[in-house]
Formats: structure tokens, C-alpha cells, sequence
């Protein structure tokens, strides 16, 4: 089967990433982590197969994410977790946002990461 016909698979569980408001790939791209240039080959994930990010997404809609490890949000800095936080939470509601929606992939992100990737 062609890759472009096997859907996203999660590199982590190996499921399918069913819909767009389920990728961990497509939270990183709305917040800025991935390049709209690499999009398209970096590898998916669900968001929950990615607890290192999955911790900081904070919304009663969203089933909370304990970590254990390095990056546990209860061993980083305070300001950096509170500034975190908002940066992925927001992130996540702007995914759940777009599901639906006929707009240009590179209308996903939140408006301060289309700012910078405009600016490079």
C-alpha cells in the first residue's frame, strides 16, 4: 500500500491517529514546533502517545496527562510550566478548532507562530 494510503500511524503505539484533533504532529505545527516546510515528513503521534507535551494541555475537556521523567512538568521551573501551559493549551483548542473547517494548512497555527513563520 502507498504511504500516502495507510493514513498517519502513531510511531509510538502503532494505532491509527484517526482524526486531526487526536495529532501530536499537528498540536506541534499550531504551536510552532514543526516547520510547515517539514510538516509533511515528520513523524505522527497521538497527542497522548506524547506525554511530554500531552502534560501541559489544561482544559476540563481534556483528561489531565501525569509524566514521570526528566521533563515532568514538577521538576521545571515555575514561570516556564505557567508560560507552557498556555502556549499548548491554547494549541489544543486551536486544534479542536479547525476540525471541520475549509482553511489552508498554514492557517492552523495560532496567530503569533503564522507572525513568525511569516517573518522568516
Amino acid at each position: 500500500m502507498a504511504k500516502c494510503e495507510e493514513g498517519y500511524i502513531c510511531d509510538v503505539c502503532n494505532a491509527d491517529v484517526e482524526s486531526i484533533e487526536q495529532s501530536d504532529l499537528y498540536l506541534r505545527f499550531i504551536i510552532g514546533e514543526i516547520d510547515p516546510e517539514l510538516l509533511h515528513t515528520a513523524p505522527e503521534r497521538h497527542i497522548r502517545c506524547n506525554p511530554a507535551l500531552a502534560q501541559f494541555i489544561i482544559s476540563p475537556k481534556f483528561a489531565p496527562v501525569t509524566y514521570q521523567g526528566n521533563f515532568s512538568k514538577n521538576e521545571l521551573d515555575p514561570e516556564f510550566v505557567k508560560r507552557r501551559e498556555d502556549l499548548v493549551t491554547r494549541g489544543w483548542y486551536r486544534l479542536q478548532e479547525i476540525v471541520g473547517q475549509d482553511i489552508p494548512v498554514i492557517e492552523y497555527p495560532l496567530p503569533e507562530v503564522i507572525e513568525r513563520f511569516r517573518k522568516r
